[in-house]
C-alpha cells in the first residue's frame, strides 16, 4: 500500500477529486494548510503599502492506494492540478505498512 499526499492550489481541488474518482478511488482526506515553497511567498500592495505574504493557502489531499494503482493515481492528480505556474504543488508517496478498518477488523489491502 502507498500513501499519496498531494499539495495543490485550492481552486484545483474539485478537478483533482474528479480525477481521483475517475481512476476509481473515493476515499480521501482533505486539509486546508498554509506554507511556501521555493518562492517564499509574494509581495502584495494594498493602499500604497507593500507587505509580504509569506505563507500561501494550499490544500493537502491524502489517500492510500494499492501499490499497482499508485502511479496512475499520482499521474491523475498531477494532470488535474497542473496550471503551469509557480505554486502548482507537490506529490509525495510513501509506503504504508499497516491498515485496519475499525468497523470490520479487516487489515491490509482488504481494509482499503
Amino acid at each position: 500500500m502507498i500513501k499519496i499526499e498531494a499539495i495543490v492550489r485550492p481552486e484545483k481541488v474539485d478537478d483533482v477529486l474528479k480525477a481521483i474518482g475517475g481512476v476509481g478511488y473515493s476515499g480521501v482526506m482533505i486539509t486546508e494548510i498554509q506554507g511556501h515553497g521555493k518562492q517564499k511567498g509574494f509581495v502584495q500592495q494594498w493602499r500604497g503599502e507593500k507587505f509580504k505574504v509569506q505563507f500561501l493557502t494550499k490544500v493537502k489531499i491524502e489517500l492510500v492506494a494499492q501499490d499497482k494503482d499508485a502511479p496512475a493515481m499520482a499521474n491523475a492528480i498531477a494532470t488535474a492540478a497542473k496550471t503551469g505556474e509557480i505554486g502548482d504543488g507537490k506529490i509525495f508517496m510513501s509506503p504504508v505498512t499497516y491498515c485496519q478498518r475499525i468497523r470490520t477488523g479487516e487489515t491490509g489491502e482488504a481494509a482499503l
